[in-house]
């Protein structure tokens, strides 16, 4: 380590320790005392604890498969995945929307914790590598003008930022929808029907678009998404998201 490096390093542990003391921060996940504040209002603990979809899962939604055997007899797809064709050809996620990546995804959306997105970002761009590469851009899912006023940023737009792709706001939110989570999955895809339109005049022929958002449930949005792009001449449509709700496997 140079000089330099090595007297920022000290700088950041002094202002570390000065924080911890005067301040006192929490966790935004654990609520626990934060060791390094300057790193962010996440606990390394915490994001320790993220546990990330690994392989094999589904080339299409990113669900995991339950063995290596079902990649060889079933073309790397779910059953659910095998019996509809969807818009989007490939979808990965970090991990699965529960515990700790739950909390660090609420605490951007709803506690204005900016600052965890650029994190996020980074691992959904290791998490979803094969998935980005030989796309053109990221396109950000739209919040409807209204919430986006009300919020002050838009989640999906900070994520898509730290993926190393050019970002392309090239959809909008033409009618304001119910919060998906107030749902259930048999109304989600009715509730999001027609609620996105192509942004302008913007030129996506040709292009192979990574639609980004903070939570994927049941889909439907990332769909809708899809079919408006695709519709406007995309050639293809995959998905990001920095958590998913994993489906369970029918017994």
């Amino acid at each position: 380590m140079g000089k330099a490096p090595a007297v920022r390093a000290a700088l950041t542990r002094i202002a570390d320790a000065a924080l911890a003391v005067l301040l006192a921060p929490a966790c935004a996940c654990c609520a626990g005392p934060l060791d390094e504040p300057t790193a962010g209002p996440v606990c390394r603990g915490c994001w320790s604890s993220i546990v990330p979809i690994t392989p094999p899962v589904c080339d299409t939604c990113g669900d995991p498969l339950p063995s290596w055997r079902v990649i060889s007899v079933e073309r790397s797809r779910c059953p659910r995945c095998r019996r509809r064709r969807g818009a989007v050809t490939r979808s990965r996620a970090i991990g699965a929307y529960d515990g700790a990546l739950r909390d660090i995804v609420h605490a951007l959306k709803y506690d204005g914790r900016r600052q965890l997105a650029q994190r996020l970002g980074a691992r959904l761009a290791a998490s979803a590598a094969d998935l980005i590469a030989g796309a053109d851009v990221a396109v950000p899912v739209p919040l409807h003008p209204a919430r986006r006023r009300a919020r002050g940023y838009n989640q999906a737009a900070d994520i898509a930022r730290s993926l190393g792709l050019p970002v392309l706001p090239a959809l909008r939110r033409i009618r304001a929808t119910r919060s998906q989570t107030d749902l259930p999955a048999s109304r989600r895809h009715a509730n999001v029907r027609g609620a996105f339109a192509l942004a302008g005049r913007v030129e996506v022929t040709g292009l192979t678009m990574v639609l980004v958002d903070d939570v994927s449930t049941t889909g439907a949005t990332i769909e809708a998404c899809a079919r408006v792009l695709l519709a406007a001449g995309a050639r293809e449509v995959r998905a990001v998201t920095a958590a998913r709700v994993v489906s369970r496997p029918r017994r």
